[in-house]
């Protein structure tokens, strides 16, 4: 048993510049990708209702110029917003016109808190669908804010078994505006940016708002949302640094979801992220719940062809080859599947190929005296193979811990791996911050895990006529 402690990892900005916390490095540097376009305009399109369109407005607005940090002694914590504008922070602005507005008629959102959650929700995403459909049809739209019904009643608190988080949830609603919504508008060319009334106005009570996100201040908000938008309008907000002298690394995630039916279990998608966070989205076929671990798996033969495939994409997107594939997986790994997933290194010509098992749980805790919980960056090796890491916790530069509740350690477990358990977990660490949803550092799971969750969720609900889109920006 080792206790090791990992420094909290650098991103990369405009320059070349490196900062632990991605709002510094904005704030003093400016987005990775400024030196590409030294002024980005947003052109953005907006779908809600007449008030909520005009709400937002005012707010994206007012977040052009800076806004003020939280009141609080955590000054390292919570940080002022410098404004969304070309002078400054994002080096980028927002621009809005008429033609891109689609605004829906009040009293048709009104009839929908008259109906079941289920049949409210789908009626919800056909009235937004129709004005997208109208909406893609006008050139000149980067990305689409979606203001989302005040009091949509759907039901979003299910419980999932962290032991087979692959399983549909029992009290899950079968229909989800957020997933449903993506997974239909699959067709459309514009990703889609879902905003909550409560982001832009502190006066309204979300009923459906969880603690965390009706603690966030102004200035955080804005954070996130310029961040995402910054994005998925195509911007590089910050990258992973890379020694020139290691390998060229891509990093693919394998989760697992339930069609919508629950009838047919499939892999989730491989999601192929490299160093500046270009994610490339592939989905698999059918798997079985192996009946010794309970557990999903793939056959060797589909092991094989998802990784083929993943790398096939990624050269397609990157035009050229990584020396080196980090794999994680949600479930265990089966002689069958190392032995597809080495065959397909081995046909790629790849120099390193390693795989990590993920999984939901352990059992283990550490605790530090005091009040507050490990830092993060803590990492516990129980074996050789057998790790538990501190993506959440204390952070140091922060003087705090940011979570509401007491942290859970990542754990994961090598299969085959070349590089030492602290490379792999500082990679891990790493990846927990390339979330362009979120802006301090709390993130539990890596981008690849992460993004397995969240497209799983929006592909169970996506038609088979309708081809997914590659780019993760269309699934967060």
């Amino acid at each position: 048993m080792r206790l090791t402690y990992l420094p909290e990892p650098d991103l990369e900005f405009f320059g070349g510049a490196r900062h632990l916390d991605p709002r510094h490095g904005i704030t003093d540097y400016g987005p990775a990708d400024a030196h590409q376009q030294h002024v980005r305009t947003i052109r953005v399109g907006v779908v809600g209702s007449e008030a909520n369109i005009d709400g937002l407005r005012r707010w994206l607005d007012r977040c052009r110029q800076p806004l003020a940090a939280k009141d609080s002694r955590l000054t390292r914590f919570y940080l002022p917003f410098p404004g969304f504008d070309t002078t400054t922070g994002f080096r980028s602005t927002l621009v809005f016109d008429s033609r891109l507005e689609r605004p829906i008629r009040e009293r048709s959102l009104r009839r929908l808190t008259e109906q079941p959650p289920d049949v409210a929700t789908r009626d919800a995403v056909d009235l937004y669908l129709e004005e997208l459909t109208t909406l893609d049809e006008e050139p000149g739209c980067d990305v689409v804010l979606i203001a989302r019904p005040d009091h949509l009643p759907e039901r979003t608190n299910a419980q999932v078994d962290e032991r087979r988080p692959w399983r549909k949830a029992k009290s899950a609603s079968p229909e989800n505006f957020r997933a449903l919504l993506k997974a239909e508008a699959m067709r459309f060319s514009r990703p889609l940016q879902i905003i909550r009334r409560s982001t832009w106005d502190p006066t309204f009570k979300d009923p459906d708002a969880d603690g965390e996100r009706r603690q966030q201040d102004e200035a955080t908000r804005a954070w996130n949302l310029h961040t995402a938008l910054y994005y998925k309008a195509g911007g590089v907000p910050w990258r992973l640094p890379r020694d020139p002298s290691a390998l060229t690394s891509c990093y693919v995630g394998v989760s697992f979801y339930k069609t919508n039916d629950g009838a047919t279990l499939h892999t989730s998608v491989a999601q192929v992220f490299n160093q500046r966070g270009d994610g490339v989205i592939i989905r698999g076929g059918p798997v079985r719940v192996s009946k010794d671990d309970r557990q999903p798996h793939l056959t060797g033969d589909d092991a094989q062809r998802l990784l083929s495939n993943s790398l096939k994409r990624y050269k397609a997107e990157h035009h050229t080859q990584p020396a080196r594939v980090v794999l994680h997986k949600t479930s265990s790994y089966t002689w069958a599947e190392i032995d597809g997933f080495s065959d397909a290194a081995d046909a790629a010509d790849l120099s390193v190929l390693e795989l990590l098992w993920l999984p939901s749980s352990e059992p283990v805790r550490l605790f530090r005296f005091g009040e507050h919980p490990p830092l993060r960056g803590t990492m516990l090796s129980l074996s050789a193979t057998r790790h538990l890491l501190y993506t959440r916790g204390s952070v140091p530069s922060y003087g705090t811990y940011p979570g509401m509740y007491i942290p859970a350690p990542l754990p994961f477990r090598t299969i085959e791996s070349e590089s030492s358990p602290e490379t792999l977990a500082s990679e891990l660490l790493a990846l927990t911050k390339m979330n362009w949803n979120q802006t301090q550092l709390d993130g539990k799971r890596p981008i690849t895990l992460r993004t397995a969750e969240q497209v799983g969720e929006i592909l169970r609900h996506t038609p088979d006529d309708i081809r997914p889109q590659p780019r993760y920006a269309y699934y967060m």
